[in-house]
């Protein structure tokens, strides 16, 4: 048995569903600063040390469940390949 649910909303809205934060205000800051710091010249200006603190772990959870997925990936692979040959 199958089923379809459609569900028309907005990203605003599917994030409070799921219960994510609303980071708005969080990226108008930071863009406001990256705009300042472009403002005052190139001289210092490093977009990935601005970012660094905030990137580092959501990368290497990115990072961690890409390598999850490849694994689950490929094992489901030798398991169904293993499968067909009996």
């Amino acid at each position: 048995m199958n089923f379809k649910i459609d569900v028309e909303m907005t990203p605003e809205e599917l994030r409070k569903v799921l219960g994510l934060p609303d980071v708005e205000s969080f990226q108008t800051e930071m863009m406001s600063k990256i705009q300042e710091r472009m403002d005052a010249g190139a001289d210092g200006y490093d977009p990935l040390t601005l970012f660094q603190p905030y990137m580092s772990t959501g990368l290497g959870s990115m990072d961690t469940l890409q390598k999850m997925l490849t694994n689950m990936m490929s094992a489901y692979t030798n398991s169904s390949k293993s499968t067909d040959k009996k």
